[in-house]
């Protein structure tokens, strides 16, 4: 009956297995065998060489790749309702020492190259003004949209023409691969991502996320930062372990697929209500404030958002069983 967080899921009992089998006596920090098979694995996973760290959340993932890419007095072009914008309480700005965020306009919270531009081009390149240095894009966006390949690229091109980098909050990275059924190198490095926040919590993990570098030497400074932060757990192998849960077997495909197709469930339901396409775990849908009070009635839980507007998310480990109900409700509106 809770549709109103992704962080709100139950742990994947796989992960619970993992918990389980690191819990002895091993080397601290991120010096055991499990937090050193990361690189590795994700290597395998992207299929080219990265860094991959462990960290507990997405805003530090987030915001500690902006500080891998931006100076203290450089600037990030992101979207106007991007979370390092709106729902990071300023960490981003925290971490970097000051960096600006740049924020542009585009549909469904994507940007596109013309967004970009009509943010930078304006900016003089003399002292007075802060100057861009990197680019943040959100796959799967705020609004459950998903960048292409093509799309992603194309942002990617104009980051290497203007020597920006490019990082990706991919806190529900899962969702948008299952939708796009690409490889997941198609939509990140191969399209020109320099880090990658793979979005793990919100996908069966527990308290772990993976900050990935797809130019290794971004991680060197990246490890100072992390324990400067705080970030550095001592017993850093629970954390390792909850990701190669995930990873194997591609778990955490198949659990961003499990969502989609609960989310895929509602928007049938919803018809002209959808706001945006559904094309990962998040649906919006319009609404009037006594059909929201219907809805809750019944015991349904989710976000108010814009004015007459309502989100629903749907997590991996909810049936179809479970979800039905609350199609019914809205077809019945």
């Amino acid at each position: 009956m809770r549709f109103f967080s992704d962080n709100a899921a139950a742990v994947c009992p796989e992960v619970f297995a993992a918990l389980g089998k690191v819990n002895q006596l091993d080397t601290a920090y991120d010096g055991d065998k499990w937090s050193k098979s990361l690189d590795g694995a994700f290597s395998d996973l992207f299929g080219t060489q990265v860094r991959a760290l462990w960290v507990p959340t997405g805003t530090a993932a987030n915001s500690l790749a902006l500080a891998a890419l931006c100076p203290p007095y450089g600037g990030v072009v992101c979207h106007r309702d991007a979370h390092i914008n709106v729902d990071e309480c300023g960490a981003p700005e925290f971490y970097t020492h000051g960096a600006k965020l740049l924020v542009g306009e585009g549909e469904g919270s994507k940007l596109t190259p013309d967004a970009i531009r009509a943010v930078i081009d304006p900016i003089r390149p003399d002292v007075h003004q802060v100057q861009p240095h990197a680019i943040s894009i959100t796959n799967a966006t705020e609004y459950g949209l998903a960048y292409t390949p093509d799309e992603v690229a194309a942002i990617g091109a104009l980051a290497k023409a203007r020597k920006l980098g490019l990082h990706m909050d991919g806190a529900r990275f899962a969702n948008a691969v299952a939708h796009l059924g690409c490889h997941p190198g198609d939509v990140t490095w191969r399209a020109g991502v320099d880090a990658l926040s793979f979005g793990f919590v919100k996908n069966g993990g527990m308290s772990a996320e993976a900050l990935i570098f797809f130019k290794p030497e971004l991680a060197e400074a990246t490890l100072y930062r992390r324990k400067r932060a705080g970030l550095l757990f001592s017993k850093g192998r629970y954390l390792a372990a909850q990701i190669l849960a995930l990873l194997e077997d591609d778990l955490w495909l198949r659990n961003g697929r499990a969502a989609n197709a609960g989310a895929a469930l509602l928007a049938q339901a919803a018809g002209d209500r959808l706001v945006h396409p559904v094309q990962a775990n998040e649906v919006f849908l319009k609404v009037s404030p006594a059909e929201a009070a219907s809805l809750r009635a019944l015991g349904f839980d989710f976000y108010d958002w814009a004015e007459g507007e309502v989100r629903l998310v749907t997590s991996w480990d909810q049936s179809a069983d479970a979800i039905r109900p609350l199609a019914d409700a809205i077809a019945a509106l």
